[in-house]
């Protein structure tokens, strides 16, 4: 369907893409992924037509249709909502136009056997044809389905576009888009302004769309159950994947292995080259072998290994002051705005250290209780805070409050303390604001810049209770993983708003449901409450909510406790097994440490510090016992990810 053909991509002479090659097929449903600033909207924007390539050949078929939803924001003005979405059928209106206008010529003219008056009832029956194919129907019940899916309230359609926010905005091209039905679908970041319903609504029409979807989104969830390709965008190559993005995740480790071995293999293969060269560069039997090594060095493509993608940074909450045993105690809480009740005679108790979760469908009362508890709105009931409690508080607006004025670098240096100090420039770089993007003033950020800025700033500040409200919506995958880790880390206490059920696992031992004005207390992490609410992910908290299933016609599940004793039993079979392999590579690097220790010995010696053939023997040694702790250090994470 599109075929990519030595494709180059160069910004100030420095090649992102490097004449890479690939096709897209029909139907096919791919994942583009790769760290920030690798390519992965230039490729979305090349494939619209919104940019041209340095060089190479990018191969559309001209009938094909493409429907592109960037991420930045889209205006539309001076029309109403449903207005905006019927856009997405003005050639089924311009058809039927051309239809009435064709039948009333029709009905005017009298030259019945004239060729011109066949040719014309030809014209007609032709095109009512292919009406009937692309849609005859009340294409208006389509674009309702899609406005309500996407979160639209009926009372929204007739306002002017220009009343809603920049997200909003998204969610009336994203409906235009997805109304067209067009041959490919080009979706940047499409879940980055959509709640949990919404997603859900996407994640089902993508599913069962008959369109091509190329999509770029740091939702693991949401692209595991949407795309079955991913292609992955890495040191200007690309690296092509048949599989979803679980599973190009553990092929990725595995090529990431071969492509080390490769390295050192090319890197001993150029050492041996360059000694050899400069053994013999001055005697003149040797020249015409001198000349062919430097040739092949010249002519070698050196291989690179891409370890900044798999690096690690270790971001750590300065400590936190003791709270008392109880930091939020609520009892008989009720919140209404107006006459719409939306919490009533609630009550939770959360203790000090406890990570919680707050989920459930949107408009339930989640940001409701949050502002409770930072005191923002007046409420019934109790509300109790704990003896020298300092809460630290996310959520969108906190980006609005930073200081214009100031560099990103001096934002978080304001507020950062002790050695953390040494590493904020690492920090910046794992939440995207490696290089130059440090020094810029805050005043030039977008919006989602702002948000993932703010964040850092939170988590450099002293406090004990963290409450973060929905803090992954600007992250990436390695800045989500970054600021998961610290949060386990964190010895204070947390509560987490959110739907994004990869983020909050591992990382919460209790969950709080809202829904019906009422909270439901429900003990474990993240997939313990799943199991037990009998749903494969947190968005089918929204379907549960609306509709009641006959308890006789469900099958009943296997048991709970079935279940656990089976994953229990898997999962220590695995951290087992994980064990085993990490004691036999301490083993190896252990026989590799006392040879080397021997080896350090005798170069104390005249006689083998001269000896070249020892010193590289030496220096492959060291090598390999340096792959043998990568390797160690690698398996070491994964055992402490399967204990979690």
């Amino acid at each position: 369907m599109i075929s990519i053909e030595q494709l180059t991509v160069e910004f100030g002479g420095s090649p992102l893409f490097d004449e890479i090659s690939f096709l897209v097929n029909p139907k096919d449903r791919i994942a583009l992924v790769g760290k920030n600033g690798a390519g992965k909207t230039t490729l979305l924007k090349i494939f619209a037509g919104k940019q041209s390539p340095t060089k190479g050949r990018i191969t559309i078929p001209k009938d094909l249709t493409i429907g592109y939803l960037p991420q930045q924001m889209i205006h539309n003005h001076g029309t109403t909502v449903l207005q905006e979405a019927e856009k997405a059928f003005e050639h089924i209106t311009e058809l039927q136009q051309s239809i009435e206008r064709m039948n009333q010529e029709l009905a005017d003219r009298t030259d019945y056997e004239s060729k011109d008056y066949h040719d014309l009832i030809d014209k007609i029956s032709h095109s009512n044809e292919h009406l009937a194919i692309i849609g005859n129907g009340n294409f208006y019940a389509e674009i309702e389905k899609a406005l309500l899916g996407l979160g639209f309230l009926r009372s929204d359609f007739e306002r002017q576009c220009s009343e809603f926010s920049g997200g909003w905005r998204m969610r009336i091209e994203l409906a235009k888009i997805l109304l067209q039905r067009p041959d490919i679908l080009l979706l940047d970041e499409p879940t980055n302004h959509l709640d949990i319903e919404s997603i859900q609504w996407l994640e089902n029409f993508l599913i069962s769309s008959s369109s091509a979807v190329i999509l770029v989104s740091h939702d693991r969830a949401f692209i595991d159950s949407v795309t079955s390709r991913t292609i992955e965008i890495s040191l200007g190559k690309i690296y092509d994947y048949n599989v979803n993005y679980s599973k190009y995740v553990e092929l990725r480790k595995e090529r990431h292995d071969q492509q080390v071995r490769a390295y050192e293999n090319q890197q001993k293969l150029i050492q041996d080259t360059e000694e050899f060269i400069d053994r013999f560069r001055s005697k003149a039997t040797k020249a015409i072998q001198v000349q062919s090594r430097i040739k092949q060095l010249n002519k070698l493509d050196r291989l690179e290994v891409d370890l900044e993608d798999n690096s690690k940074l270790s971001l750590k909450f300065p400590p936190a002051i003791h709270s008392g045993i109880i930091p939020v105690e609520v009892e008989h809480l009720s919140k209404a705005y107006g006459d719409y009740l939306v919490l009533d005679n609630v009550g939770l108790i959360i203790n000090r250290g406890e990570k919680v979760a707050f989920v459930g469908k949107n408009g339930e009362g989640k940001s409701t209780l949050v502002k409770c508890i930072m005191n923002e709105i007046e409420y019934s009931g109790k509300l109790k805070l704990g003896h020298n409690v300092k809460i630290g508080y996310f959520a969108q607006n906190q980006a609005s409050l930073l200081d214009e004025n100031r560099t990103v670098f001096e934002t978080v240096d304001f507020v950062a303390v002790g050695d953390i100090r040494t590493k904020i420039r690492d920090i910046l770089g794992a939440f995207m604001f490696g290089g130059e993007a440090s020094d810029k003033k805050v005043k030039v950020l977008s919006g989602g810049e702002r948000s993932r800025l703010a964040m850092i700033r939170l988590l450099l500040e002293p406090v004990n209770l963290l409450i973060l409200d929905e803090p992954t919506n600007h992250l990436d995958m390695r800045s989500k993983d970054v600021l998961k880790e610290a949060i386990k880390a964190f010895d204070g206490t947390v509560i987490l708003v959110s739907h994004d059920r990869e983020f909050l696992d591992g990382l919460v031992t209790k969950v709080y449901e809202f829904g019906n004005k009422k909270i439901r207390e429900h003990l474990g992490g993240i997939y313990e409450f799943l199991l037990h609410k009998k749903m494969d992910n947190l968005r089918e908290l929204e379907i549960n909510n609306t509709i009641k299933l006959n308890s006789d016609a469900i099958e009943k599940p296997q048991s709970e406790s079935k279940l656990s004793y089976e994953a229990r039993k898997e999962q220590n079979r695995k951290i087992r097994k994980a064990e085993k392999e990490i004691e036999a590579i301490e083993k190896e690097i252990s026989d590799y440490e006392v040879e080397l220790e021997v080896m350090n010995k005798k170069l104390e010696q005249p006689a083998y510090a001269s000896d070249s053939e020892f010193i590289m023997l030496y220096q492959k040694k060291q090598r390999e016992l340096e792959h043998k702790m990568y390797e160690w250090e690698i398996m070491c994470e994964e055992l402490e990810n399967l204990k979690i």
